[in-house]
């Protein structure tokens, strides 16, 4: 007797990840191609009538199953990366590319939709229903359905073409990173690293049978020998290889270049296939911003507001490494180390004494405190089956005592999962005559691992991106949206996305909060109001050289976007070497491949979008500044800004409504009024004493 598939389990279950295999894959996504296909026929029948219920309702039954089933092929080929599970999603890519592709560009389907759209029914459809409609006939015509002819062909040859060369950009920088590695014989070398780091990289050596001690380009190794390492050499022999992964001038097998060209030409002839004259103005089709130029005039803004505190913070930074570390002159792998130095002389702290106190149990009973402050949810830890024994799950519980979604949390980096921090979803809220289908997220991070019979410890860094990421996570978790096609991640404005998000990341900078996230790893006691204080005096330390540096890649996204056609390799570093000199205080080395990095733009959808964090953020600072407006005293006197009041409007305007209307009317729904960038340069100590 055969068994099961779990892929083809039950869309109203959870997934039983323990028992999926590679070869589960290609029969499960084949086989509900098919099905989905077979569905998409049906609806596309003319003589059906023009009613919801008939055309859009069986349709969204199959194509259901289709994307969690691919959805979670996705997922594990992220996290548990073998080269079974690999070959297997690659073998389903050009099937999945070729299925999406046919649909938008399925003119029967498209006439349903008119005739929904025309019909006497359509008036009374729920406001998500119509919306649902509406956006859907919009992506039909970016999806190329009103092609004709040899368009048509090359639309659907592109359609392929992009999604495989973004698969294999992703690929290149997952394995130059994760064949990269230095050992190291000679222990006086590691001086200056924390104890937890060396002795991580003690045991990774140890477990490749060697002696000595193994440095690799994870963030949580790369990024304290780049803060802490007193020998130079290493800190630029790891600078060297993070700053050329996935190129020429690292290990070329792994070169990103080629990948980086077809993926700017086939955008670029996308896009006039489509009747525009750039990518960048077809992206932006779907965004909150109205053109390329409009965006263009919001990063120089920026720019023209912090470079001046950029230019000081530098000034300040490198006359500090001369006179108190004998640098004459700052070198790019000294720029971490100069810092550090630096904040802990200024500030009399550094990272690694905040670190002692944000142990991951604590941080998560924390989290889940603001969120249950903010908005009336309850995380419970429950036993679900799990891709990696890192992974937990968790059911977010409504006051009601309704599991309303689950969670899965997945913190910590290892070999075969791909760098960074994201929320992506297995399963969308949808509401239908089989009753109501409940939200499933995982939440993916690369924080160090627990060791010494210790807790995790995480940075203060870590702990601000793990509220960034459970921002994206509750957007989907506590959306009362009913339709898939008006889902958070389906329909919100990619440049509106990072909202929750960002807002998210201010309660990391509040007293009440940290106080609740922090226990020591050793004594359990909470983080001291002195080593608080010193935090928040560092709050803004480089504020100046860290905005210029994301207006820096949104630029740089923006412009080699917005092309009529396709770039070499080197005008693309070219136009980035540009953008430095108009924006820029840091200047890397020629050699430096940034691009071929930059999964973001090649690999992770934000394709000119990137400027979304920047313009996300003034959202969200506006937003969080309803909070301060509204904080209570607290009894230590000082503002609580955990104000549950605000937190419900700010899930029944923002959080909930997910993307049934247009992002600007959510916020102005919340805020009573448009977006002010004040907040974000208050927030950001990009505003001068006399200004202030």
């Amino acid at each position: 007797m055969s068994t099961p598939n779990p892929l083809l389990a039950s869309i109203d279950g959870l997934i039983d990840y323990a028992a999926i295999q590679p070869g589960h894959i290609e029969p499960a996504i084949t086989a509900l191609i098919e099905e989905t296909r077979a569905a998409v026929q049906r609806s596309a029948d003319p003589a059906l009538s023009a009613q919801w219920d008939v055309i859009i309702e069986p349709l969204e039954d199959a194509s259901g199953k289709l994307w969690r089933a691919w959805s979670v092929a996705g997922h594990l080929n992220a996290v548990v990366n073998t080269a079974e599970l690999r070959a297997a999603y690659n073998a389903c890519l050009p099937l999945v590319t070729e299925f999406s592709t046919w649909v938008g560009l399925h003119a029967g389907l498209y006439a349903q939709y008119k005739r929904l759209k025309a019909s006497d029914a359509f008036a009374t459809l729920s406001a998500e229903r119509q919306r649902v409609i509406e956006l859907a006939l919009r992506d039909f015509r970016l999806s190329g359905v009103e092609l004709e002819g040899e368009a048509r062909t090359r639309y659907a040859q592109i359609s392929d073409q992009q999604a495989q060369a973004s698969q294999k950009f992703s690929e290149n920088v997952l394995d130059s990173v994760d064949q990269w590695s230095l050992y190291i014989q000679d222990e006086a070398r590691l001086a200056g690293l924390p104890a937890d780091i060396v002795e991580a990289a003690r045991i990774a050596a140890d477990e490749d049978g060697k002696h000595g001690w193994k440095l690799v380009l994870k963030m949580p190794c790369y990024l304290p020998v780049m803060q802490h390492a007193r020998d130079a050499s290493l800190r630029q022999e790891m600078y060297r290889a993070y700053a050329t992964v996935a190129s020429e001038q690292g290990q070329p097998q792994f070169d990103n270049s080629t990948l980086i060209e077809q993926l700017l030409a086939l955008r670029a002839e996308e896009a006039a296939l489509l009747g525009y004259d750039s990518f960048a103005a077809l992206r932006l089709e779907t965004r909150m911003a109205d053109d390329a130029t409009q965006v263009l005039g919001f990063l120089r803004e920026l720019a023209a507001r912090a470079k001046a505190f950029a230019i000081k913070d530098l000034a300040v930074l490198r006359e500090f490494a001369h006179q108190n570390l004998g640098m004459d002159e700052l070198q790019p792998w000294d720029i971490a180390y100069a810092s550090e130095r630096m904040r802990e002389e200024r500030y009399a702290y550094s990272e690694e004494d905040v670190k002692q106190y944000f142990t991951e149990p604590q941080v998560l009973k924390g989290l889940f405190d603001v969120i249950q402050t903010l908005f009336g949810v309850s995380l419970r830890r429950c036993d679900a089956p799990v891709w990696h024994e890192d992974a937990q799950a968790f059911e977010v519980v409504t006051a009601e005592n309704t599991v309303a979604g689950t969670l899965y949390i997945d913190l910590y980096a290892r070999q075969g999962k791909q760098s960074g921090a994201w929320v992506d979803s297995e399963r969308t809220r949808r509401l239908s005559a089989h009753g109501l289908q409940t939200p499933v997220i995982w939440l993916t991070c690369n924080f160090s691992r627990p060791q010494g019979g210790k807790p995790a410890l995480l940075t203060h860094d870590d702990v601000i991106t793990l509220f960034h990421e459970t921002g994206h996570a509750l957007h989907a978790l506590l959306s009362q949206v009913n339709e898939p096609g008006v889902s958070p991640f389906a329909a919100v404005e990619w440049d509106a996305i990072e909202l929750p998000s960002q807002f998210m990341e201010n309660f990391c900078w509040e007293w009440p909060v940290l106080r609740g996230l922090s226990a020591h790893v050793d004594t359990g006691e909470p983080l001291p109001r002195e080593l608080f204080d010193k935090l928040l005096a560092a709050r803004n330390f480089h504020s100046g050289m860290q905005t210029l540096r994301q207006v820096e890649f949104a630029l740089f996204d923006m412009l080699i976007h917005q092309q009529s056609q396709g770039l070499s390799i080197q005008t693309v570093l070219e136009t980035l070497n540009e953008v430095r000199k108009e924006v820029a205080v840091l200047f890397p080395p020629e050699w430096h491949r940034f691009p071929h990095n930059f999964s973001h733009l090649f690999a992770g959808g934000y394709g000119a979008g990137y400027y979304s964090y920047k313009w996300a953020e003034v959202l969200s600072s506006d937003a969080y500044a309803a909070f301060e407006e509204n904080a209570q005293t607290g009894p230590d006197g000082l503002p609580d800004l955990l104000d549950a009041k605000t937190g419900q409007r700010f899930l029944q305007e923002i959080l909930a409504v997910g993307g049934a209307r247009p992002a600007s009317d959510s916020f102005v729904a919340f805020r009573g009024r448009q977006p002010s960038i004040d907040a974000l340069l208050r927030h950001s100590g990009l505003v001068s004493e006399t200004s202030a």
